[in-house]
């Protein structure tokens, strides 16, 4: 059983910075490819970023030259995974539910696409106005 649990949403003004962390706990060895959605009101999922096993990043469009994607094992616990977002330059049609995922496929390759990925954390508010 895998957990993921999301933290780091909040309000900031546009051109502000926000780093979304994710812990992911339990058994994160199944953890291939992980990434980041998000849902704004009245809108369907997006994938924003992905990262495979090996590292490599996947960015759509909106994320390009202003969001970084990176991923780590704790320091402290062997069976924790740590997943960040960085954000920069962030603007008002950012503003949306963002959720952390994993994908436990074999060959998974860090796609955007949310029905390649096996869990999800609860969702963490990134307001930008």
């Amino acid at each position: 059983h895998v957990q993921l649990v999301e933290s780091g949403g909040g309000l900031v003004q546009p051109g502000g910075s926000l780093n979304l962390p994710c812990a992911a706990i339990g058994k994160t060895n199944v953890l291939n490819c992980m990434g980041w959605f998000r849902q704004a009101p009245g809108k369907e999922r997006e994938g924003v970023a992905a990262v495979d096993a090996d590292g490599r990043t996947t960015y759509a469009d909106v994320a390009k030259d202003r969001f970084v994607i990176a991923k780590a094992i704790d320091a402290y616990s062997h069976n924790r995974y740590n997943l960040i977002l960085l954000m920069n330059n962030l603007r008002p049609e950012d503003t949306a539910m963002y959720y952390c995922a994993a994908d436990t496929g074999r060959y998974c390759t860090g796609s955007l696409l949310d029905y390649q990925y096996d869990y999800w954390g609860q969702g963490t508010q990134v307001t930008v106005s």
